[in-house]
């Protein structure tokens, strides 16, 4: 037998070119790659293939493959992707998996009993001590210790005082619980507690300074630089003193801004929770019926959490662009995002968190805008798992993203001719998928973005046949899709759903002003069961001006109402916002005639939206087997978006 198989690994040798280069989990970095002995990372199959195109190799003419074994790889540091690593249009670098894992994960061990507790020490990476915000026990997010376990018993802030920076909120168990864990001597928490606070369509991320319990209520203040941009900026605005709703099936609503409390041990009292003490290095699960110490020290190592906040850094420069490399049949797993737990976050809309918001006094009068510019933003933007910049024809294929701490995949600026589709998009705290420019973090968001060299433009981006489901589950205010600044961009036959705010975002800004968006389609998408926290939402919603942008042969079905939405009537299936301009909205099957024109700018088209579009359109939207992407590729620069093949 074993001469059986040392000859059938020879045989594949010969038949084998020696650009196919091998990696395995049980490689070496030592070997030459081959299948018979394979490498054991990724990084130094990458560098193989750079020399084998840098001597000119014979073996590249016809391209590059890296196979990647079944296995996890588990990175220190993330994957870097440079111009040197470019293939050509003939001779593609193609990264390929076979149920192979990139994990910036570590394994949780050592793990002992404490009374009801599960307890083990906070894991080493790269020789230091973590912190974190997930735990994954057996695959599944564990519950970060809140005080709520169904989020429809939130409590309701009560009043603000906006000069002084102090929120007041009633007195619950929790907030009794935590004002004791105060320690009046050191003036601190063992670490920051966090509330999360809804806002209308994002949930800021705010680290409690200190709680004063004063009669039946609770004075909260928070640390910096969090407390004075949450208290300046006015958009958007945490509901106060708004009248209680009466519903249509007669619940009584609290329209006051709700809020979680999370990060406290003191609040660990469930099922599948956790918490972390950084001052001590301990990790606390409560675990689950059936879960046992056996199982969560067995040699499976069970218990992850994540180390990275990026996996994959595919980037080049404007003159040098990583070109031609495509990513097939990987898993993407465990990163994670620490700002909110280094410095708060407070978003200003999809997840773009502020630096700095604050009103103008008097607002500024402009004719680009309906309404006066009241407000001044500067935004930062979330980490992503996969960034991709500077770089052109940058494929991801038949991909899985999944475990993640912010959003999955970013084509940030700089790229050309990129293509992701047939992925799954699942278990991701932020977006799902995120392109273009929302703003550089020293431009004022509200000003048109359209830069002098156009090459930093997101374009002819093509994001086709992925299904995106349970992304956002942490930072509500974030998307499906969600696309700034790009231009001839399709986004067509993706299928969404279990999101928390909006489906598919297109456009940034707030203007009529021309910009550098233009010529983008949104086509053939099936997005339904939206909406799960968040309100001023749509399946599809616009911003600003996008000359020849075609939104046709949508289906937007199923969203949620939750009892905590700031405005129970403020959702919409199809919404274009402020200054939203040459577009037309064609053919889009929804239940009823649902939509929102907010401040719109000129030219754009409303026609044959609602429930009596043809039959046809509900059976052709989502995901379609043998979906042709060449073809999405041939239409990118038509100005009327045709049938999809």
């Amino acid at each position: 037998m074993r001469k059986i198989l040392l000859s059938i690994f020879a045989l594949a040798a010969l038949s084998a070119s020696a650009a196919d280069i091998y990696v395995s989990p049980n490689g070496s970095d030592t070997n030459d790659g081959t299948v018979g002995k394979p490498l054991k990372s990724l990084r130094i199959a990458l560098r193989q293939a750079r020399n084998l195109r840098r001597l000119n190799d014979p073996s590249v003419k016809g391209g590059v493959t890296i196979h990647v074994a079944k296995g996890t790889y588990n990175l220190y540091e993330p994957l870097y992707v440079r111009p040197e690593d470019s293939g050509t249009p003939d001779s593609p670098t193609l990264i390929k998996g076979e149920g192979a894992v990139i994990s910036g994960g570590v394994a949780v061990t050592g793990w002992r009993k404490e009374g009801k507790l599960f307890v083990a020490d906070t894991p080493e990476f790269n020789g230091n001590l973590i912190d974190f915000r997930q735990l994954y026990i057996n695959g599944e997010k564990a519950v970060r210790a809140r005080d709520v376990a169904n989020f429809d018993d939130m409590a309701h802030i009560l009043s603000l005082d906006k000069p002084n920076q102090v929120m007041y909120v009633p007195v619950t168990p929790a907030v009794k619980a935590l004002e004791r864990q105060y320690n009046a001597k050191n003036k601190q928490y063992a670490q920051p507690v966090e509330m999360v606070l809804h806002e209308m369509w994002c949930v800021a991320n705010l680290r409690i300074k200190d709680i004063k319990i004063q009669g039946d209520s609770a004075a909260v203040t928070f640390h910096q630089p969090e407390s004075t941009i949450q208290f300046e900026h006015p958009w958007p605005s945490p509901m106060v003193n708004t009248k209680p709703f009466t519903r249509e099936d007669g619940k009584v609503l609290n329209l006051n801004s709700a809020f979680y409390l999370t990060g406290s041990k003191a609040l660990l009292d469930a099922p599948g929770e956790w918490y972390h003490d950084v001052r001590s290095h301990k990790l606390y699960y409560y675990p689950r019926s059936g879960e046992t110490l056996s199982m969560l020290n067995s040699k499976s190592a069970p218990a992850i959490v994540p180390a990275l906040e990026t996996l994959v850094e595919v980037k080049g420069t404007l003159e040098r662009p990583v070109h031609d490399v495509r990513f097939e049949g990987i898993t993407f797993s465990y990163s994670t995002w620490m700002r909110p737990t280094t410095d708060g976050h407070v978003p200003l809309q999809a997840g773009m968190f502020m630096y700095e918001g604050y009103k103008l006094r008097p607002q500024t009068r402009r004719p680009d805008r309906n309404n006066g510019l009241d407000n001044q933003g500067f935004l930062g933007r979330p980490a992503a798992a996969v960034v991709v910049s500077g770089s052109n024809d940058i494929a991801f294929d038949g991909c899985t993203f999944t475990h993640l701490g912010s959003s999955g995949i970013d084509y940030e600026e700089g790229t050309k001719g990129c293509v992701i589709s047939n992925n799954i998009f699942t278990d991701i705290a932020g977006s799902g998928i995120v392109a273009g420019s929302f703003s550089p973090s020293a431009f004022e968001t509200h000003l048109p973005y359209d830069p002098l060299d156009r090459r930093v433009v997101v374009d002819g981006l093509i994001i086709a046949n992925n299904n995106i489901k349970d992304v956002t589950n942490e930072d509500w205010g974030t998307l499906g899709i969600n696309c700034g600044y790009v231009a001839n961009t399709i986004i067509a036959h993706n299928e969404i759903s279990e999101v928390s705010y909006s489906g598919i975002n297109l456009g940034w800004g707030w203007t009529q002003s021309v910009n550098c968006m233009r010529g983008n389609e949104v086509y053939r998408n099936y997005i339904h069961h939206y909406a799960k926290h968040m309100y001023d939402c749509a399946g599809i919603y616009t911003l600003s001006s996008q000359i020849k942008t075609y939104i046709t042969e949508n289906v937007v079905d199923e969203i949620y109402h939750p009892v905590y939405a700031h405005d129970p009537h403020h959702w919409f299936y199809l919404y274009c916002d402020e200054g939203s301009s040459g577009i037309t909205v064609q053919d889009n099957w929804t239940p009823t005639e649902k939509y929102l024109r907010n401040s719109n700018g000129p030219c754009n088209t409303w026609e044959n939206n609602g429930p009596a579009v043809n039959d046809s359109v509900k059976a052709n939207a989502g995901i379609k087997a043998g979906l042709d992407i060449a073809g999405l590729r041939a239409k990118i620069q038509t100005k009327k978006p045709k049938k999809a093949n």
